[in-house]
């Protein structure tokens, strides 16, 4: 059977890097996707701070996967100079800590009155994104977050197939908060995938743990083994109050990627 690589953003665990390692290790993830670094947006991390980290992950037996960025995650009408010049430091963090990923997004305030989207503009700065990162051995990854230009199913299609060099990130929750299908997303996606967020939600919204919500999660995993797999990055977005503390829902999501994995009888590290 296909075999799956497990990821985590473990500042949901622990907002210290060290706490972050711990949890990682006590549920058998060897990647993860970097966020929150003791307390500090990773976009805001020094270089000599990132090669700290990177001695401590080295010692815990993790790799960094992705830097899970915030690059994107600003208005269209919101200065873009400097947000270039955090995306060109977030590329000097990837290369400190090994990583091969960068999650981005694509500008909220992208929707214009009429319902019709200023698509030149975003994809004027995706292109400067891209430009960029050329040479830099790093791979942009695009997250379908809520409210931005690539919220829906059609509007993802049209950044990939414009910038092919930018991969796909499906995270089936937010396509459940904008109201499309996950299922009938998931083939026209799939061939631009760069790895797969594990958030899963119920009819109302709220983020469950991975199967128990209508995100077809087992039949998305299942579809992905098809194609040869590969990195699954868990998301917990759980109520600790509900699960024990901020420990115990990133233990339950991880448990439950993997009771799915376990059900359609694809294994995993």
């Amino acid at each position: 059977m296909n075999n799956f690589k497990f990821c985590a953003f473990a500042d949901e665990a622990d907002q210290n890097i060290s706490g972050q390692i711990e949890a990682l290790a006590e549920n058998g993830v060897t990647l993860l996707e970097m966020r929150g670094v003791d307390g500090k947006n990773v976009s805001t991390i020094t270089l000599n701070q990132a090669k700290e980290v990177k001695a401590k992950l080295d010692a815990g037996g993790i790799s960094t996967w992705s830097i899970g960025s915030p690059i994107g995650k600003i208005k269209l009408e919101d200065p873009f100079a400097p947000h270039l010049d955090t995306f060109c430091h977030c590329l000097e963090i990837a290369n400190v800590l090994g990583a091969k990923n960068i999650r981005l997004f694509s500008f909220y305030g992208a929707q214009n009155e009429d319902g019709t989207y200023n698509e030149e503009a975003v994809f004027e700065r995706l292109a400067q994104f891209v430009e960029k990162s050329r040479g830099s051995g790093v791979t942009l990854c695009h997250e379908n977050e809520s409210g931005i230009f690539g919220s829906s199913l059609a509007n993802c299609i049209k950044i990939h197939q414009t910038f092919p060099e930018i991969k796909a990130i499906f995270d089936p929750a937010n396509f459940i908060h904008c109201k499309e299908d996950t299922a009938k997303a998931w083939p026209h996606l799939a061939p631009h995938m760069a790895y797969l967020h594990i958030k899963d939600a119920d009819e109302n919204g709220k983020v469950v743990p991975a199967g128990q919500g209508i995100g077809n999660l087992p039949f998305i995993l299942a579809e992905y083994g098809k194609q040869g797999g590969g990195v699954l990055s868990v998301e917990p977005h759980l109520k600790p109050q509900e699960h024990g503390g901020v420990r115990g829902a990133f233990n339950v999501a991880v448990s439950a990627l993997k009771k799915c994995l376990e059900e359609i009888g694809v294994t995993f590290t």
